[in-house]
């Protein structure tokens, strides 16, 4: 998952450079008076993320995958928890109710 978080902002890094250079250079408009800051990551975010969404397929893949394990592992542990906390309880009131008839 790092390493696609890592890559999908290497991508929107390379966007920013080559769209604060077309900005600079007058190939692409400048922003409103001091809105220009804001202008180039709008318009760098636009453009990275259908490049992300291409070019991270495989990756972002991998990263789903191991997502859906990590959930499938954390229900495993919850559901055992939850039944090894059910037993417990059991045996407490079995315990209980043996105590009170005696």
């Amino acid at each position: 998952m790092l390493r696609y978080t890592l890559m999908r902002l290497g991508v929107f890094a390379g966007c920013l450079v080559v769209v604060w250079g077309l900005v600079y250079s007058g190939v692409v408009p400048r922003g409103l008076g001091d809105s220009n800051i804001m202008w180039v990551l709008l318009l760098s975010l636009v453009i990275s993320a259908p490049i992300s969404f291409v070019v991270l397929r495989k990756e972002r893949d991998r990263a789903s995958v191991h997502v859906v394990e990590r959930v499938d592992r954390m229900k495993a542990n919850l559901e055992a928890n939850k039944s090894q906390e059910d037993a417990t309880i059991d045996e407490a009131t079995r315990t209980q109710g043996q105590t009170q008839t005696s």
